[in-house]
Formats: structure tokens, C-alpha cells, sequence
């Protein structure tokens, strides 16, 4: 069993959310908002989560500039220099490669566990015990640790994990990732058995996480390791360094510079409830279903002849919905969106671009 003090957390909240527009806005996406009216934002309930698991002093998030005060807002006991903000989005490798160089820099026998902002869990104890299990993992073995789930359902909208031969108990080899196939495909691995589904949850040793960067950014983290020179940890002159030279890195994910380049990945069996929050379309999939197979969030609604909806709408309002069958009906602020439940998150996207050509931020 490892120390549990070298366990920390990476919780990455600096998305714009734009799948779940108009109820996600640019200037408070998804993960700063309570949108199941359970008195919680996405962020905070994923902080709550992890504060059960690992010292509340070892969680680190990291977001961008523009949602800072949100942060500092929605959490106000973390600690200035375990928030990390960027000043442009890019991908989650440099955001990952930054923050565990700053982690390594405090404890080198540190354990990270990354994660999303944006995910629903049901069965905290079950989620505590594969985390646990995975630092456990971490803390022996020069490898990267993905957190996998059996599929319930053929969902085109997730990343898929191949699995290869046993490792040990519960954790075998990784033999492919495939991100959001079609859904004949997803279709085909739910049926094989052998594909599950990628959570996005991941866990290393800080060192062995830090040689993988290495290879994909090496002049960033012989910087980063400059800095850190000194005997003085300063993350004030890191920050500075990243503000003048963020915009310069690869826009690369984690997944696609790291886990499905390197050869050491396992991924672990899991048995908690999970989902990705981060389309209309697996927010429909995942939640219970009510009247008429409608989903009908945190909303006022009276439904006729009304079937396979997602529903969204602000608290002061009503809605009368009869003869619909298959759409997102969704209203914020200043837009109010209707449209077919299927293909919606392309589609989502798609409008947003349009909508912010022509019309302009104020919609965004």
C-alpha cells in the first residue's frame, strides 16, 4: 500500500463547453455550473469527490485565465499555487505536462491521478477503491493507468479501450484506444467484450509521467526544470514563463501524445457508474429516463404526446411540450435551442460557429 500523502490530483476544468450550448457559455461553461440543481457545479462536486480520496492539499486544478475568479470562487480553499491558468487553450498534453513537472518539483515520490471537471459518478465507494487501487498500481510500476468501464450500451459519443493481456488482477495491457468510432462500430466492440469504454481517468508516478513528456515536449520541461533550479520552488516566475511562451506549445492531447504512443499503458477494470456530461446526447443516454422516455433536467415542464426529449430551461420558466419526439429543447439566457437529439453534438457545434459569424459573442 502507498504512502497516501504522495497521492495527488489533476482536475482539469479549462474546456469551453461548447457541445452543451446555450446552457455552457463561453464565459461560464459547463463545469461551473450547477446543472442538475443538486446545489453543486460540476467542478465542485469532482473537488468533493477527490477530497475524499486524496489530502484536500494535494488537489490541483487546472483552467484558463478567462475562468480564474470562477475558480477562486466555487473554491476557495485552494491554495493560489495549486491553481495552474493558462493564457490560450490548448491541448491537455501541456496542460498535464505542466502540472505534474509542479507537482514533481514539491514531492518527486509523488502519485497523479488526472481527471475531467465534466463527469457524473454514481458509487463513490466503488470509484474511492479503483482510484486507490490505481495510485497503488502507480506508485510500483513504470507505467500509465487508464481507468475503463464495460460498455452498457453501443455509445458512439466515447473513446474506446482494447483490452490486451492480464497484467495483474483486474488490470491488463492496453492493446488500442479508438476515439468515438461509428455506431456500427461501437455496435461491434460492445459485442467483442474486449473493447471498454475510456473514461478519461488516468494515473502515473509523477517521474514516469514526466520522462513520457520529455519525449513529446522536451524544451518545456528543460525550461520548466530551470526554474525549479533553485532551492525555492517560485511558481510566480513559472507562471510568467508560461504566459509569455503557452501559445507557442502543440495543441495535443494526453490521449493522442502520450497514452496511445507509449507502449507501457494498462488500463484497469472498473465497476462505478460513470458518464461524460459533455454532449446533450450522453447526457440523454446516461440520466433516468420519466415520462415518456423524456429526460427533463432541474426544468418546469408539462409534457403531451412528448417522447425521447432532453429538456433544459431556465428556473422561472414553463414549458409546454406536445407532439415532440427526439429533440434537445434547451434555453439560457438569450437563446433558446431546438433540435434533433441525434447526430446533436456535430450539429451543436456546427451551429455555434454559424451563430457566432453572424450574429456575434453576445450569443456565445
Amino acid at each position: 500500500m502507498n504512502n497516501t500523502s504522495n497521492n495527488y490530483c489533476v482536475i482539469l476544468a479549462g474546456g469551453k463547453g461548447r457541445r452543451l450550448w446555450p446552457c455552457s457559455r463561453e464565459s461560464k461553461p459547463k463545469q461551473f455550473i450547477d446543472f442538475f440543481g443538486c446545489g453543486r457545479t460540476q467542478l465542485q462536486v469532482t473537488y468533493d469527490r477527490f477530497a475524499q480520496i486524496v489530502p484536500v492539499e494535494n488537489i490541483y486544478v487546472n483552467t484558463n485565465d478567462a475562468y480564474v475568479d470562477l475558480v477562486r470562487e466555487q473554491l476557495p480553499e485552494l491554495a493560489p499555487d495549486h491553481l495552474l491558468a493558462e493564457p490560450i487553450q490548448r491541448g491537455t498534453a501541456p496542460s498535464v505536462a505542466w502540472c505534474a513537472h509542479r507537482i514533481m518539483c514539491i514531492n518527486p515520490d509523488a502519485n497523479i491521478v488526472v481527471a475531467p471537471s465534466d463527469q457524473a459518478i454514481i458509487g463513490d465507494e466503488a470509484f474511492a477503491k479503483c482510484i486507490n487501487r490505481g495510485f497503488d498500481f502507480a506508485a510500483k510500476r513504470q507505467h500509465l493507468l487508464t481507468l475503463g468501464l464495460k460498455p452498457t450500451r453501443p455509445e458512439p459519443g466515447y473513446g474506446y479501450i482494447q483490452m490486451g493481456d492480464e497484467v495483474e488482477e483486474g488490470v491488463f495491457k492496453v492493446q488500442s484506444f479508438t476515439e468515438k468510432p461509428e455506431r456500427e462500430f461501437a455496435q461491434m466492440f460492445v459485442n467483442s467484450g474486449e473493447f471498454y469504454w475510456n473514461t478519461g481517468i488516468f494515473l502515473a508516478n509523477a517521474r514516469y509521467l514526466l520522462d513520457c513528456f520529455r519525449e513529446l515536449l522536451p524544451t518545456v520541461l528543460r525550461k520548466y526544470d530551470e526554474i525549479h533550479a533553485g532551492e525555492e520552488f517560485d511558481y510566480e516566475e513559472e507562471n510568467r514563463y508560461i504566459h509569455e511562451h503557452f501559445p507557442s506549445y502543440p495543441n495535443i492531447t494526453v490521449d493522442y501524445g502520450i497514452l496511445e504512443k507509449s507502449e507501457n499503458v494498462c488500463m484497469l477494470k472498473c465497476n462505478f457508474g460513470w458518464a461524460d456530461l459533455g454532449t446533450w446526447h450522453s447526457i440523454y443516454e446516461a440520466m433516468q429516463k420519466g415520462e415518456g422516455d423524456n429526460v427533463v433536467i432541474d426544468s418546469d415542464v408539462l409534457l403531451d404526446d412528448a417522447h425521447n426529449n432532453v429538456i433544459k430551461l431556465p428556473k422561472d420558466r414553463m414549458a409546454v411540450i406536445s407532439g415532440l419526439d427526439g429533440f434537445i429543447v434547451a434555453e439560457e439566457k438569450n437563446v433558446l435551442l431546438i433540435c434533433r437529439k441525434e447526430d446533436s453534438s456535430a450539429n451543436v457545434r456546427r451551429l455555434v460557429n454559424e451563430i457566432q459569424m453572424k450574429k456575434g459573442e453576445e450569443f456565445i
